[in-house]
Parts: C-alpha cells; structure tokens; sequence
C-alpha cells in the first residue's frame, strides 16, 4: 500500500514492477450521485472520455495511457467514488463520503479477494474520523490507541 497522491507519474514504476494494481481514489462520472462506487479495470476507465474532468483525473488516465504502452503493464483497477465536493481543500470527508466510506473499503477489499490475494484484518477498529487526525497531525503518534474512544 503506497499513497500515490503526489506521486503522479513516479507511480509508472509500479505498473512495471508488479502484476496487480488496485488505485484507491475519488471518479468522476457523468451524472451519478456522490457517494456513489466504481470499480472499474484500467481498460474500462480509459475508454470514458468524460472521466478526465479534473487536473488530477487527467494526470492519472495519461499516466495508464502510456503505460498500456510499455512491455509490462500491470492488470491495474481502479476502486473509485464520487465526491460530493472537488473544490474545498479541507483534511476531511463530505458527510456524505463519510456514510460511504466503510463500502467504499469492503470494494477494494473485494477486489483483493478477486486478485487471490490475502490480507488480515485489524481486530481494532478506528473511526474514520481518527484515521483522517492521524493523517492531518503527521507529529502524532501513528498508533491510533489513544484516539479509541
């Protein structure tokens, strides 16, 4: 698991080096509702030239575009779900992302299920909202125990 939110198209590496590759991230899609979920195949999503609406959207989908190109290509997924919102810069979830959010977790944890893969859950479960202070305070402790409760 890697956050590629910045990484743009340093991530090229890992559709090298791996077989499989699931992207985590918001979509934009024509006339659907925030909260909605995709999870779509890379092939799928480069054929949807309605996707590219944001800055960050068409980084991605060039990205894919010229790895598709290259010898090894992972088969790559992409879990992804409406925004309610693309334009406020805030360390949080619309509520309606937030309602969402556990769905949009079990998507990709089906996906892994899909690939074969094998994975443990954490028998300790955190709010999203203390993973997203975790996250916003990096000075924080990682070990989310004394935000339980």
């Amino acid at each position: 698991i890697i956050d590629g939110g910045v990484l743009g198209f340093q991530l090229m590496v890992y559709y090298q080096e791996y077989d499989r590759v699931i992207i985590l991230d918001t979509i934009t899609m024509q006339d659907d509702k925030a909260g909605a979920i995709y999870n779509l195949p890379a092939e799928e999503l480069l054929g949807l030239g309605s996707y590219k609406q944001t800055a960050h959207e068409v980084e991605i989908v060039e990205m894919l575009e010229i790895c598709s190109l290259l010898e090894n290509f992972a088969h790559t997924s992409i879990v992804g779900i409406v925004p309610d919102d693309i334009q406020s810069v805030v360390s949080d979830l619309s509520p309606i992302l937030k309602k969402e959010f556990h769905n949009f977790v079990n998507v990709a944890l089906s996906e892994l299920d899909k690939m074969g893969e094998t994975y443990t859950k954490n028998d300790d479960e955190y709010t999203l909202a203390q993973i997203i202070y975790s996250f916003a305070n990096p000075t924080a402790q990682r070990d989310l125990e004394h935000l339980k409760g």
